[in-house]
Formats: C-alpha cells, structure tokens, sequence
C-alpha cells in the first residue's frame, strides 16, 4: 500500500527527474531494493533519493533532494509505503493442521485466537498477520478461510500453500503457539458494491474466481451467507489449479452448490490427470471468455489469485459492461 504525494513548480522540460522517472525508482525500491532502483528508471541517480524509515509507523518516506542548481524550485515527491496499520500481537495457539489436498501441497490450519478477535471479523476476504512467537522474521499475511459468524467460538482458519519457509506452521503440531495480529483490511465489500442502486440495479450475478490457495478467501465469502445467494440472485464459481490433486475443499463443492453457487472446476494441466479429465481445462479467463459475462450490468465479481488471472478477469469483464467498481478483490 502507498500513497504518492506530489508537488511541482518547475518548467515543463525541466531535466530534473520527473514525477513519472520517481515512481519508477520507488516502486523499485519495493520490489529489490534501494541499490537496485536506478536501473529500472533509466537516468536516475540514487544520489537525488533521500529514504527516511520510521519504526514507530512502519513506513517509510523517500523524497527527491536537490540536483544541482537552478533557477527554480525543485519539486518534492514523497512516498509513504506500509502494509496498514501496525500489527498488536496476541497470542493464539494452533489447534490443528491437515493436509487440504490429495498432492497435500496446501495446509488447512485452524487456530485459536482471542474472543476479540474473532469479533472484529465481520467481513470475508479480511486477513491477519500470523508469527512464530516472539519472532521478529516477516509475518505472513493470510486471509481468514472460514466464514465470519458467532458461532465460531474462538477459532479461523487458514488455507496455507506449503514452502520452504512455512513449516513453522504448515507442520506445526497441534497446542503449538503463535502470534496472530488484529484483523486487516475491509475484505470484499459486497454490501457497499453490490446492494442498493449506486450501479444500475443492485447485483443479480455473482460471479467468483479463484486459482490456487486463493479460494480461502472465496469460501469465506460463500459459507458467509453475505453473497445473497438465498434470495434469487446467482451465483458461479470458476476455481482453477494444475490438477484435481491440487484441488483444496472439493469435498464442499456439493455443500456449496446446495447453497446456490455453480461450481467449475477448471484444470491447468489435464494431461497429466491419471485416467484423464473431462470438464474444463485451461485457465479460469479461458473459460469465462468461453461462457461469457451474463447480464453484465447486473454482475459483480469476487477475484483472489495470481495477478495476471485478475487482471484479465476484470478486462472481460468491464469490456462486457460490468461496472468496474463491482470487480472487488480483498487486497
């Protein structure tokens, strides 16, 4: 998350560095680091850079100092990165973790937390950041996979893809403890989006995509009960991975087509499905594009996955006319 700010007085072919040259080398700076900006914003040099951090706030300022003389002001951009607020960590303990999928290449991991917490969770699609205890490593930011609902008790769960990084959870014992931070973000805003007249008519179509460990935040969103499913509108789900192997919750799919949400499995690779495959194949766009939008005045849509799948789901979809203000993602 940043926030760019920017003034300038300078002449319009100043060869100062320009606005557009600044936000090459910050975005940069997030991606590999101050000694490596200048290279993704040819003729920049790192000596007009000035990088404050605070570890109070957790973010961090970079602003442009003075090159060499002029006649004019130079301009002042500022950038402030972070990731939110700060996290408050509290304690929480595992209370178990199985494998989700037959190629056991993701973890479900249900975790005990404070009664606090659990009621600041009030929408799918919001997140946590969870830490070995009293470790001062990078947490993991990971979307809460269970529904927002009182009768939870004290736990959330997790749908966790496994690396070389994450056995501290993924293997993770059961009373095995953690710290967990307060609840993130304003997930899917489904009631401010997709309710009411702000676009057209409220939504009559809800259509849902997720690739990969993505569908956590997804299944929130469908056991919630907060997709309307229940009262005449639609709803499908287009859930894509390399193979059924990798395929976490397919046990709930009946569970959730009972509710109302239509679900396509879409499979990468078929070629390697022992014994074959005969439902949808390629990729979640793919296969969008082959269905089309319906009622795309009427649509919205609730994305979690890789980037280029979002990016092209939303391209689909505002070409067919849905309102690009109902294409809600979590982050």
């Amino acid at each position: 998350r940043f926030v760019l700010l920017h003034h300038s007085s300078r002449p319009p072919n100043s060869k100062m560095m320009n606005r557009s040259h600044l936000v090459a080398a910050t975005a940069a700076l997030l991606l590999c680091g101050l000694e490596q900006a200048s290279a993704f914003a040819p003729g920049v040099s790192l000596a007009g850079i000035q990088v404050q951090s605070s570890a109070s706030s957790g973010s961090t300022v970079i602003q442009q100092k003075p090159i060499g003389t002029c006649s004019f002001p130079a301009s002042k951009t500022a950038l402030f990165m972070g990731w939110g607020p700060d996290p408050e960590w509290s304690p929480a303990t595992i209370s178990g973790a199985e494998v989700a999928c037959p190629s056991g290449t993701c973890v479900s991991v249900a975790v005990t937390v404070s009664p606090d917490l659990v009621e600041e969770y009030k929408i799918p699609g919001q997140y946590v950041q969870v830490r070995q205890t009293g470790s001062e490593d990078s947490p993991l930011f990971l979307a809460i996979a269970s529904p927002p609902s009182p009768e939870a008790g004290n736990a959330i769960e997790f749908l966790i893809k496994k690396t070389d990084n994450n056995a501290w959870i993924t293997d993770a014992a059961a009373g095995s403890g953690v710290e967990c931070s307060q609840v993130m973000g304003g997930g899917f805003p489904m009631e401010e989006h997709m309710e009411g007249f702000q676009y057209d008519f409220p939504t009559q179509n809800v259509l849902l995509f997720a690739n990969g460990s993505g569908i956590a935040p997804i299944r929130s969103a469908i056991e919630s009960g907060q997709l309307g499913t229940g009262s005449g509108r639609t709803a499908r789900l287009y859930y894509g991975v390399a193979s059924p192997d990798d395929m976490p919750y397919a046990e709930k799919f009946a569970e959730w087509e009972a509710a109302g949400v239509e679900v396509v499995p879409v499979i990468s690779r078929p070629e390697e499905v022992a014994g074959g495959w005969s439902g949808r194949t390629g990729y979640v766009q793919n296969a969008l594009e082959e269905d089309g939008v319906p009622i795309p005045r009427n649509s919205a849509a609730l994305l979690c996955g890789v980037k280029g799948m979002c990016e092209a789901v939303k391209d689909i979809m505002t070409k067919a006319g849905t309102f690009e203000g109902r294409i809600l993602t979590n982050f």
